[in-house]
């Protein structure tokens, strides 16, 4: 466990806060446990010693120590943002019809719906964000890919870009999320062409990324949809309420319970090894390290996030906060 500062002496960017977030890293990279992802071949290639964490607050501070420029696939965090992008699209009570908001207890990949209502229970399970995905407007499939990438180029201030590889790994290993596009084709909940959609779903996963963007996107979302580092707005701030709810209640697979226990934010982890966490209107966090658990979520990144909701008194129930200052 790392040096327990006393919370009312860590101030963001002072000389205890830095070197919480060093020996954070310096202890966790020796955790060599998990397994990489290699369900998808293309992610059982990478590094399993990679390992990143990356602070942005909401006045665009930056922290970081480790592999913070090493770019990999966003996978599974990319739902958040394409829940996002459907609520603009069409609004809270129209994408309630087709996805619901409940937290199931079920792993990421479970091909079910909510027997009454034939929904997906939530936009960050699968089922859920292939539903999501669906319902991002456009002419044509181009149009879509191109709405999708310039929507991330306004969380990350980078230009977004597909991995070809890791996006042809996934479509030609996709069975599992085919069976479920086919259900909910039956039940209605997705009215496309579903090799349409799944190939937007699967190139979103492949949407590249590395640990600085998810914590500039994190910090986006703490700070009311406007990007801390360019100033623009990428999403609707009446928005932020919904995403961060099904975050907080959904975005950590069947481990949702124990996190919001926990570290009590909202985040979302993604089988790439990356979690990105919210604190609102406070700062963003991103964490990268490949071993996963059982679950799927990122072993070192969910140590790493629940030391610093200890160290920081990061917990939205933790009375307001006291140990983190500006």
């Amino acid at each position: 466990m790392a040096n327990k500062a006393n919370p009312e002496n860590v101030e963001i960017g002072s000389a205890p806060f830095l070197a919480v977030l060093n020996d954070l890293y310096s202890q966790y990279k020796l955790l060599k446990e998990g397994t990489l992802a290699n369900y998808i071949p293309e992610l059982a290639k990478v590094n399993p010693e990679l390992f990143s964490i990356c602070i942005v607050t909401v006045d665009g501070q930056r922290y970081e120590v480790g592999d913070n420029q090493h770019q990999f696939t966003i996978q599974s965090i990319s739902k958040v943002f394409a829940y996002g992008l459907a609520l603009e699209d069409h609004g809270r009570d129209y994408v309630l019809t087709k996805v619901g908001v409940e937290p199931t207890g079920d792993a990421f990949n479970a091909i079910i719906l909510d027997e009454q209502s034939k929904r997906p229970y939530n936009p960050m399970v699968n089922a859920g964000a292939i539903a999501t995905t669906s319902l991002i407007k456009g002419s044509g499939a181009t149009e879509r890919l191109n709405r999708v990438l310039d929507m991330f180029q306004k969380y990350t201030g980078q230009n977004a870009l597909v991995d070809i590889s890791v996006f042809t790994s996934e479509r030609s290993t996709g069975h599992r999320n085919r069976a479920m596009a086919h259900l909910m084709l039956n039940f209605g909940m997705i009215d496309q062409n579903i090799e349409e959609v799944l190939d937007l779903y699967f190139q979103q996963c492949a949407v590249m990324v590395n640990c600085q963007d998810l914590a500039v996107m994190a910090a986006t979302l703490a700070n009311r949809g406007m990007n801390p580092i360019t100033g623009e707005q990428a999403i609707d701030s009446r928005y932020i309420k919904d995403i961060l709810s099904v975050m907080y209640t959904c975005g950590m697979y069947n481990f949702a319970g124990e996190w919001a226990y926990k570290v009590g934010i909202p985040a979302k982890s993604g089988v790439c090894g990356g979690i990105m966490a919210v604190v609102p209107h406070k700062m963003g966090i991103g964490v990268f390290s490949p071993l996963l658990d059982v679950r799927g979520n990122s072993v070192r990144g969910v140590k790493v996030c629940e030391e610093l909701s200890q160290l920081l008194g990061l917990h939205l129930f933790e009375c307001s906060g006291e140990g983190l200052k500006f």
